[in-house]
C-alpha cells in the first residue's frame, strides 16, 4: 500500500470498507460483518477513505441486473484506481447474491478479486480476509450452502436504536422472475432461542426497536419441525421487555396468516405498516409469475389488516413490463395502486434474471415500453407519497430519533428518526443539549413537508 496522509502507516494493512448493494438483509449482513473484523483488529474507514483501504470489500445484489451490473463497474473502478496509485496488495472480497450466483467465474474475470464469498459463506469471511491479508497470493471462495441457518457468533458493543434480526435464510416460493433461490438457498429458519437471545442482547444494547428480517418472514417455521411459526414468534418478541417497536419485512401475500393478521390489532408495540409486495394488479400475470395469489385475495388480505388496525399504511413491489403484460394488465395494476394507496412503493421493469423460468417465456415487453409505464407508476407514486405526507402536516407524533442528520442547521443540532409508522422525521435539536440524541422517543408536532420526508419541532420532553 501507497503511504497516505488519511491513515497511520503501520494501520493501512488493517483497514477496510465495505460497499453494500440491495435489501436490509444484505445491510444487516454487512453490518455484522464489520463488526467481526473489528473484533479482529482491523479498522473501518469512511467513504471519504475508501480508495485508501487495504480490504475492499463488496456486499452484492443480483435480485435484478441493474445492481449487479453497478458490481462489475465498481470492480473495474477498484482495479483500474489501484493500478493508477500502484497498490498492489489490496485485497477485493465480492460477497453476496453476485458472488453466489457468478462464483468463481469472479477471478478469471477480475484478477484483482482475492475472496469470493456467497450469502451463506459470509460467516466464514473475517476469518478468510484475515488470512488473505496474511498471505499475498492467497485467493479463497467460500461458496457452499448450508442445509441449517448458520449462526454468526457477535460481540455487540453498542446497538443502533433501530436494529435488525434475520429471522430465516432463503425462499422456497420460486418466483418466475425471482433468482433468490438460486442465490440464497432454499428456507431454512432460525431456531426461535437464537433470535429471542440476539433481540435481548440488542435491547440491552441500546435498541428500542427491531425488525425481524427474511426473504418471507411470515413463511418462517414452515421448512422444519421446532419451529414456534411467525405469529408467534412475533408474539414472543414483542413481549421482550425494553423493546418499544416492533417491525417485520418482507411478506408474501400468501401465507399472511389470520393470527399475523390479528396481532397488529393487539400488540400495541407492532408498528402500524406493512410492506406487501403485490408485483402486479392483473391476475393473468400473477398467475405467470407464480405468485399463488390473486387481486381478490391481496384485496381482502388488505381490507381484514385494515379492520385489525384502522391507521396501518401500505408499501409493495411492484414489477412492470413482465412477460405477456398488456396495456389493459397494466392499468389493473395502476387501479390497485390506487384503490389501496400505497405509502410507497419499489417499482422495476422486469429484466431476465440466470435461471429464472421467465427467462424463457414468450411474449418480451419492449425494454422502451416498460420504461414508459413505471414513469407513469412513479409519477402517481410520487405525488400519492407527498399528499400522505402533506396531510401530516400540524399533526403530533413520537419520533425515535436514529442518527444525527446530513444536513447543517445553524440553529442546533440537526438529527432524524422515524414515526412509528415509519416516516422519516428531520428535526433540529437544541446544540450541545445531549451528548447523543440517538434512541430518544421524541414528541414533535410535524411543521413541513417533502417529497420523501417530513420536518418536526420539538413539542415535549424526550424518554
Amino acid at each position: 500500500m501507497v503511504p497516505s496522509p488519511g491513515l497511520p502507516d503501520d494501520m493501512l494493512d488493517r483497514t477496510f470498507y465495505i460497499l453494500t448493494f440491495g435489501c436490509q438483509m444484505n445491510d444487516n449482513d454487512s453490518n455484522w460483518l464489520a463488526r467481526a473484523l473489528e473484533s479482529r483488529g482491523f479498522r473501518r474507514v469512511s467513504s471519504d477513505n475508501a480508495d485508501e483501504a487495504a480490504v475492499r470489500i463488496l456486499n452484492t445484489c443480483s435480485v435484478r441486473d441493474k445492481p449487479e451490473q453497478k458490481v462489475y463497474s465498481e470492480i473495474g473502478r477498484i482495479a483500474h484506481r489501484c493500478k493508477v496509485l500502484g497498490q498492489e496488495d489490496v485485497v477485493v472480497a465480492v460477497g453476496g447474491c453476485v458472488a453466489q450466483q457468478v462464483g468463481d467465474e469472479l477471478f478469471r474475470r477480475f484478477p484483482i478479486v482475492r475472496l469470493v464469498f456467497g450469502t451463506d459463506g459470509i460467516s466464514r469471511a473475517p476469518e478468510a480476509i484475515e488470512r488473505i491479508v496474511e498471505n499475498p497470493s492467497l485467493k479463497m471462495s467460500c461458496l457452499d450452502f448450508s442445509d441449517d441457518y448458520v449462526e454468526r457468533p457477535d460481540a455487540i458493543d453498542r446497538a443502533p436504536a433501530a436494529s435488525f434480526v434475520n429471522i430465516m435464510q432463503g425462499c422456497d416460493n420460486f418466483c418466475a422472475y425471482c433468482i433468490v433461490p438460486f442465490v440464497r438457498g432454499r428456507q431454512r429458519s432460525r431456531e426461535a432461542g437464537q433470535i429471542l437471545d440476539e433481540c435481548r442482547k440488542l435491547i440491552d444494547k441500546g435498541a428500542r426497536e427491531i425488525t425481524l428480517l427474511g426473504q418471507n418472514v411470515n413463511s418462517y417455521g414452515l421448512d422444519g419441525a421446532g419451529h414456534p411459526g411467525f405469529a408467534k414468534l412475533l408474539r414472543q418478541v414483542a413481549s421482550l421487555p425494553g423493546l418499544l417497536r416492533l417491525r417485520f419485512v418482507t411478506s408474501h401475500p400468501k401465507d399472511i396468516a389470520p393470527e399475523v393478521v390479528r396481532a397488529f390489532g393487539e400488540l400495541e408495540n407492532l408498528c402500524p405498516r406493512l410492506h406487501l409486495p403485490l408485483q402486479s394488479g392483473s391476475d393473468k400475470i400473477l398467475k405467470s409469475m407464480g405468485r399463488h395469489y390473486t387481486v381478490g385475495q391481496y384485496r381482502e388480505t388488505i381490507r381484514e389488516l385494515r379492520k385489525a388496525r384502522p391507521d396501518i399504511i401500505f408499501t409493495t413491489d411492484m414489477i412492470v413490463g413482465f412477460p405477456g403484460e398488456t396495456e389493459d394488465d397494466f392499468l389493473q395494476s395502476m387501479d390497485m395502486m390506487r384503490e389501496v394507496g400505497f405509502a410507497a412503493s419499489f417499482s422495476f421493469v422486469y429484466s431476465d434474471r440466470p435461471g429464472a423460468r421467465a427467462v424463457d417465456f414468450p411474449f418480451k415487453i419492449p425494454r422502451e415500453t416498460g420504461l414508459e409505464r413505471l414513469s407513469r407508476l412513479q409519477a402517481w407514486q410520487i405525488q400519492a407519497s407527498t399528499s400522505i405526507l402533506n396531510e401530516m402536516i400540524g399533526k403530533h407524533e413520537v419520533v425515535l430519533i436514529e442518527e444525527p442528520g446530513q444536513r447543517e442547521d445553524p440553529a442546533g443540532e440537526a438529527w432524524q428518526g422515524r414515526t412509528g409508522h415509519g416516516h422519516t422525521v428531520h428535526v433540529t435539536l437544541p446544540p450541545g443539549a445531549r451528548s447523543n440524541w440517538a434512541g430518544k422517543m421524541l414528541p414533535v408536532r410535524i411543521i413541513g413537508a417533502s417529497k420523501h420526508s417530513l420536518k418536526g419541532r420539538q413539542e415535549g420532553e424526550p424518554w
